[in-house]
């Protein structure tokens, strides 16, 4: 269990295996198996019957695949081999947990939260009731490493698992059984502990760790600092197995908000696929929550405002007392204006500087989409029956557009007839 600074637990391997094919058959190579500080020769056949072993052995190589593609071990259980962090921020009273792996829908059986008890990630071998079961001690004060000790005692598999878990206090602990995929390890700081698993390096997990922990004291959210630190984790390539199916999910459970299903989850992202999963959980994030960075937007404003306004003021919407629509200033780009800058330039700079001034006051009461000429679409929508609930001030679609200029068009022909 985890009082003090930051931890790092990595597994440790047994044995190291090296290659060479610099003797034997062509494509056939050669193995050393180090004990202690000495080197034995295996004989290439000896160790192809041993590889055959291990893969179809091994739970990390599970050969069966339930129907959605994600691999199962010999005794049914998923095999989400992934890096996962589980997080509280005491001063909003929420925990989350946020997961990526190259294993689709992994956001069904990894991360579990509760409010106001802590979350719990269980993967590599997955047993899911660990997730749920965690959440039920740690709602009994049961602490973090004794919640993996009572989990964990009658499992048979328990070197095939890793769990992470953290309670309400802060307390967090991570168990990474020895028949993880390396590398696999964890890591426990401030309020979090994120663990892992078939990675490329320890890289990843220090990745993880410190981006969270440069965001402590930022007063970002609790999902936005999980997601950017899995995103720095998936930056240093994250699980090893490049060229898979990826899936990546979050969820936060706040006491104080009770969620649309009355779970108190606040928020739950799941990008089931894609090849970019924690890049699209964020955009996710951010768009959903209209957070700052989700969208590119300036002040709108240009021809089609104008001629937007120049067929409301037609039809009675926009300035209906103005007797009419004025047309923009002249260019300074005219035939007239171009002989001029050859024939006088003092005059011409003049004239040019006099049409600037005027093309900017005509476009700041005609080319910007002001409060006035959203109040002006509003009534439009409205009396056209295009005022649906949910849409924001002054809505210009499709729908909206058509209807304008089918009303302009038959406007200008009546009062041509």
């Amino acid at each position: 269990m985890w009082h003090g600074g930051p931890r790092i637990t990595p597994t440790r391997t047994r044995s190291a295996t090296a290659s060479s094919s610099r003797s034997g058959s062509p494509g056939v190579q050669s193995s050393f198996h180090r004990r202690g500080n000495t080197m034995t020769r295996r004989h290439p056949i000896a160790l192809v019957a041993i590889c055959f072993a291990s893969i179809v052995c091994s739970p990390a190589f599970a050969q069966q695949r339930a129907a959605d593609g994600v691999a199962i071990d010999e005794q049914g259980q998923p095999q989400y081999s992934t890096f996962s962090l589980c997080a509280i921020d005491p001063a909003t009273g929420q925990s989350g947990a946020a997961v990526t792996t190259r294993v689709p829908f992994v956001g069904r059986a990894v991360p579990h939260v509760r409010a106001g008890v802590g979350a719990v990630c269980t993967q590599a071998s997955t047993v899911v009731e660990y997730g749920p079961r965690g959440l039920d001690l740690l709602a009994r004060g049961v602490e973090p490493q004794a919640v993996l000790a009572q989990l964990l005692a009658d499992d048979q598999q328990r070197e095939s698992r890793q769990v992470g878990v953290i309670d309400m206090k802060g307390r967090a602990a991570a168990h990474t059984g020895k028949q993880n995929g390396n590398w696999a390890g964890s890591r426990q700081g401030k309020n979090y502990t994120v663990q892992a698993n078939i990675m490329v390096g320890p890289d990843v997990v220090d990745a993880v760790a410190a981006t969270f922990e440069s965001t402590d004291g930022s007063g970002l959210p609790l999902a936005e600092r999980m997601i950017l630190a899995l995103e720095a984790g998936q930056a240093k390539g994250g699980d090893r197995r490049w060229g898979n199916l990826q899936s990546a999910a979050i969820k936060i459970a706040d006491p104080n908000d009770p969620g649309r299903g009355g779970d108190y989850i606040a928020l739950a992202i799941e990008v089931g696929e894609h090849p970019e999963p924690v890049a699209e959980m964020k955009r996710i994030y951010y768009t959903t929550g209209r957070h700052l960075g989700y969208r590119s937007f300036a002040r709108v404003e240009g021809q089609d405002v104008i001629e937007m306004k120049r067929m409301l003021h037609a039809l009675g919407y926009w300035r209906p007392t103005l007797a009419a629509f004025p047309d923009p200033p002249l260019s300074i780009n005219t035939p007239k204006m171009q002989a001029l800058r050859k024939s006088d330039p003092a005059l011409y700079e003049k004239a040019a500087a006099d049409a600037r001034r005027a093309s900017a006051d005509y476009n700041r009461d005609y080319a910007r989409y002001d409060d006035e000429t959203i109040a002006a679409v509003d009534k439009f929508r409205s009396d056209h029956r295009l005022d649906y609930q949910g849409d924001p001030p002054g809505f210009v679609d499709g729908r909206m557009v058509d209807a304008l200029r089918s009303a302009f068009v038959e406007k200008k022909k009546n009062q041509s007839r």
